[in-house]
């Protein structure tokens, strides 16, 4: 087994109740899964009904509102914008204009079973040597869970919550975009313990976008992660 994802499952028994966002995506018609998506099931597997899995990418989320930074102050996340709606937000925890001024977004399926799971893990690929712009407007429409103790000086809501980052890549800057988002969850107030944290990426050669080096990397993949195609 890959030592990282022997680190990762045996780090995940302990946990209760974990949440997995899967972030990559591809066309609706699609047989294809992104090999990301295949590995969070593939963990999943080794830990029985501990874990939900959500792919963000089926979620209508609508882009993050900028409130953080207005002209002359930051209300992302004040008391204000409650979702005022006890099945959506049951934790009333649930701060966003975002999803007040759009009623069909459903960034709240996420935040109601985060702020019900001891353990978060976000999976995704990297493209363009960055996290996919999916898990970036997650990220984003999330800014205010660290705004309200930040800025507000409110309580950290995931201080006793761990979480994690693992990414996909195929040649290009996958460490330094672990590394990032490993300070990015930190600066959230998750607790980001290093076994969560890492990425598999099939070849150092940044200009190697050959036809047989993508074949080749999923054949690897599948390979290096147990993983069936079934």
């Amino acid at each position: 087994m890959n030592k990282n994802l022997k680190q990762t499952i045996n780090y995940l028994k302990k946990k209760k109740k974990i949440l997995f966002l899967t972030t990559s995506n591809r066309w609706s018609g699609s047989k294809d899964e992104p090999k990301s998506t295949l590995l969070a099931k593939r963990i999943a597997k080794e830990l029985n009904n501990k874990v939900t899995i959500i792919n963000v990418s089926k979620l209508n989320i609508y882009p993050c509102e900028g409130n953080v930074s207005k002209k002359y102050h930051n209300d992302c996340g004040e008391k204000f914008s409650l979702l005022k709606d006890k099945e959506k937000n049951p934790s009333q925890c649930h701060r966003c204009w975002a999803s007040i001024n759009n009623p069909d977004d459903e960034l709240w399926k996420i935040s109601k079973e985060l702020f019900q799971s001891d353990c978060i893990i976000f999976f995704g690929s990297v493209r363009w040597g960055q996290m996919n712009s999916i898990y970036q407007k997650l990220i984003e429409r999330l800014t205010w869970i660290e705004n309200r103790y930040s800025t507000f000086g409110e309580s950290n809501l995931l201080k006793n919550t761990d979480a994690g980052l693992i990414c996909i890549g195929q040649n290009w800057n996958g460490k330094n975009v672990v590394k990032t988002q490993k300070k990015v969850l930190e600066f959230f107030g998750f607790k980001t313990p290093k076994e969560l944290f890492w990425n598999w990426q099939y070849t150092s050669n940044i200009n190697d976008e050959s036809q047989k080096s993508y074949k080749n990397a999923y054949s690897k993949f599948i390979k290096e992660f147990d993983i069936s195609e079934n």
